[in-house]
């Protein structure tokens, strides 16, 4: 199997390289563009993959507000264009998606066919990524993940270390749930859906589907575990004040229920993450390992 990799410096692209080993060819600028059509097609008749998976994206999701015109153009149109491409070329592709489709409002974790109710300019970016895969052709999978973390990159677990270096105390929001998922196991899902797709997969194996850490929390309980994990290790720490999302507003609304259900790709795909314990535990011993460098 031959993964193409679209983006290679994100996560969850750094991931998929770690984890792929052979079978994954990462591209990104300039070689291959989701603002510049003309890159695509090049770039699938140069490399000849069994599957590709779109992991570029525009993911500043306050800065999103400001600049909504480029987040739908690299969220939105460059996910179509890229599908359009993979169709023309009978090539499935794999589009990575986000919880912030929705808007927050149910009470019980987010089913596959629930309708998309996106907040702020970046849910929309990426809704339009899923309408526009989905309308290019019907070889292509809608992958929705959420709260994504690494020890690597710019992300939650990285910014609680950070603070902790000159705060006692860090405010951090407890009225939003949702599940901490781990890059890397983001990746190993990814790679078995790819293998699925390679090897004769039936009708069921396309579509949409949810795919997440197993259990759930709020952002303050994430912050809570992730101080704890790191004064396990000899890192900083620091106390969490458990504060409403009133109390700390942001550019982009976040969805207060970012909750997945994820038996779908169980059944079909046979992909069943870990509790996000077990990938923050790695995470941070990763981070460790690297001298606690997380600016």
């Amino acid at each position: 199997m031959k993964l193409l990799v679209v983006g290679r410096t994100g996560q969850v692209a750094r991931a998929l390289i770690a984890a792929g080993g052979r079978e994954v060819i990462a591209i990104g600028r300039p070689d291959i563009d989701l603002e510049h059509v003309h890159t695509l097609n090049s770039a699938l008749i140069a490399h000849a993959p069994d599957v590709v998976a779109c992991v570029g994206a525009y993911t500043a999701v306050d800065q999103a507000e400001r600049e909504p015109e480029l987040a739908m153009r690299i969220n939105g149109h460059g996910p179509g264009h890229l599908a359009d491409a993979c169709a023309r070329h009978a090539i499935p592709i794999i589009q990575v998606s986000t919880d912030y489709v929705f808007d927050g409002k149910k009470q019980s974790p987010y089913l596959e066919t629930d309708p998309v109710t996106p907040q702020g300019a970046y849910g929309r970016s990426k809704a339009e990524g899923e309408v526009r895969v989905s309308a290019a052709g019907p070889r292509h999978v809608i992958v929705r993940t959420a709260w994504v973390f690494d020890a690597t990159g710019k992300n939650f677990v990285r910014t609680m270390l950070r603070l902790a270096r000159t705060r006692g105390r860090v405010g951090v929001v407890a009225d939003q749930v949702g599940a901490p998922t781990f890059a890397a196991h983001i990746a190993d899902g990814l790679l078995t859906i790819a293998r699925n797709l390679a090897t004769a997969p039936t009708e069921e194996a396309y579509g949409v589907f949810h795919m997440a850490a197993a259990d759930h929390c709020a952002w303050a309980d994430f912050a809570e575990a992730i101080f704890a994990e790191s004064a396990a290790r000899g890192g900083p720490s620091a106390t969490v004040d458990r504060i409403t999302t009133a109390a700390y507003p942001t550019p982009a609304r976040r969805p207060a229920n970012s909750r997945l259900a994820c038996a779908k790709i169980d059944r079909v795909h046979g992909v069943r993450l870990p509790p996000w314990r077990n990938g923050l535990a790695t995470c941070m011993d990763a981070i460790a390992d690297a001298g606690w460098s997380v600016d």
